[in-house]
């Protein structure tokens, strides 16, 4: 292969952008966008196939929107402290599927952070978001359990799908929980494997960002193994150590037990099931270069985030991938390395998050130009 000189003509070549969002900055179709604008500059003659991704957190609706065939929603639910808001919710234009986050209901992103409060805190908007999705039509349901600010085992999501349940008392009587679940096929984005209970359970691991002190960790997860008693024997199994069953402050755990209520349930990796509802395999036939990336590449990058997934399903195409990051750190560079992918940092200079976040999108522009011209160095 004979390496073309700089700003020389190469042969065209077709570049998948699928990026996450940039969390608390960008979502990822202003970062798609972005990265796409910025090689075009430097290599106009390409082809910039757009398939922006989420885990199953904040941005998930966006992405999955951005494929085309939906339409824009809204829920009058109850926010994580019972106030009364309106989410955002997708409907097919067939009007058979249907798309939820639980992060437009009851997620952190609804409170301010004096607000946050893990052991008040209900996901019962996400239960009344499946309902309305389900009264207009909808037979097949994505659900997307990220960013929540709740840590009530999915009591919450229960009572708002009609059951009597509450972590406190406890109680859980599934008897009146709407009997439309057995007519709908629910594909759950989670990102997380924890179990319900201890130290690597949803009050010790996620209580805290949620606003939870030492003391309420442990009293939430004395509250939690009640509750899991008395889920488990309405329901008439046992989840609480299933993989996932943690997610969402216990939702995880909650829609595993009423699985077999539904007429198809599964509690699926967020990346995986985003690149299947946004067609991504398709488009990376098609691609001669993958481009990922997310707002932050660590050490975390390897336990389900979605530049991982992207760069993993490359790898098994055959595809070379490049993972854009705000934030770059050596132990995210070397478990993109493991799959056959490189990490390059947004950054241009030392910064502070603030003043990255502020600068927007031209940074990552500039990024996508400079990806180009180093592709024309060894593209033929």
């Amino acid at each position: 292969m004979t390496a073309s000189a700089p700003g020389s003509t190469t042969a065209p070549r077709t570049v998948l952008f699928a990026p996450d969002s940039f969390k608390g900055s960008l979502t990822s179709v202003q970062v798609a966008r972005a990265l796409a604008d910025g090689w075009a500059s430097a290599r106009p003659n390409d082809t910039c196939l757009l398939c922006p991704l989420a885990d199953g957190g904040e941005g998930t609706l966006e992405a999955i929107a951005a494929g085309g065939g939906w339409e824009w929603r809204t829920a009058a639910v109850r926010d994580p402290l019972g106030r009364a808001i309106q989410a955002r919710w997708l409907r097919s234009v067939s009007g058979d599927r249907a798309v939820v986050e639980m992060a437009e209901a009851s997620g952190l992103s609804r409170l301010a952070p004096g607000e946050r409060d893990a052991v008040r805190a209900t996901s019962v908007g996400t239960g009344e978001a499946i309902r309305i999705a389900i009264d207009a039509g909808a037979t097949s349901i994505i659900l997307g359990i990220g960013g929540s600010a709740t840590t009530d085992g999915g009591a919450g999501l229960l009572s708002g799908l009609g059951a009597d349940a509450d972590r406190d008392l406890p109680r859980a009587d599934l008897s009146v929980l709407d009997p439309r679940l057995a007519g709908i096929d629910l594909s759950v984005a989670c990102d997380v494997a924890n179990p319900l209970l201890g130290p690597t359970g949803a009050a010790a691991v996620y209580g805290p960002q949620k606003g939870a002190s030492a003391a309420d960790v442990v009293e939430l997860d004395r509250r939690l193994a009640l509750y899991a008693d008395a889920l488990e024997a309405g329901a008439g199994r046992r989840v609480r150590d299933t993989p996932g069953a943690g997610a969402a402050g216990g939702v995880g755990f909650a829609l595993l037990a009423i699985a077999g209520r539904f007429h198809a349930f599964a509690l699926r990796p967020g990346v995986e099931l985003l690149m299947e509802a946004t067609g991504f395999d398709a488009r990376l036939a098609e691609s001669d270069l993958v481009v990922t990336g997310e707002g932050r590449i660590d050490a975390q990058t390897a336990f389900g985030k979605t530049a991982f997934g992207v760069a993993r399903r490359a790898a098994a195409a055959g595809v070379p991938c490049v993972a854009v990051g705000g934030g770059v750190e050596p132990e995210g560079i070397d478990a993109m390395a493991a799959v056959g992918a490189v990490a390059v940092s947004v950054t241009e200079r030392p910064q502070s998050v603030e003043s990255a976040i502020a600068a927007g999108t031209p940074p990552i522009e500039r990024c996508g130009a400079r990806m180009a011209r180093l592709a024309s160095l060894w593209l033929t």
